[in-house]
């Protein structure tokens, strides 16, 4: 993958879903975002969330010398399993943003993306 190559990214850094798409994990979020040098930012959005549904919506400003972007990661019980909702609202806004950021969006997710 040519784009991985670009950011002198490793195996380790992906694998392959059995359902057959690729996925960056966490690690590799990360080392992305230090790559590139991104500032990300987030913000609730708190008319899109509901404890009592335990459904939440942050948005993710991100920004790099190579552009900026502005996306979301929600969760709700439909998509999450995780004890801390809030937190997995927050890894998904920042996988989300990187991957674009990059180049990647479309292409990889983030494995906070990925539900059982």
């Amino acid at each position: 993958m040519a784009v991985a190559t670009k950011y002198d990214m490793k195996g380790y850094h992906f694998h392959t879903d059995p359902r057959g798409f690729i996925i960056m994990t966490r690690q590799g979020v990360e080392y992305l975002q230090a790559k590139i040098k991104a500032v990300v930012t987030f913000e609730p959005i708190f008319e899109w969330c509901s404890p009592n549904e335990g459904r939440y919506c942050v948005k993710a400003y991100a920004k790099c010398e190579i552009g900026q972007v502005e996306t979301f990661g929600e969760v709700s019980k439909a998509n999450n399993r995780n004890a801390y909702p809030i937190a997995m609202a927050e890894k998904r806004a920042l996988s989300r943003a990187i991957l674009k950021l990059a180049g990647f969006g479309g292409i990889v997710y983030g494995e906070d993306e990925i539900t059982e």
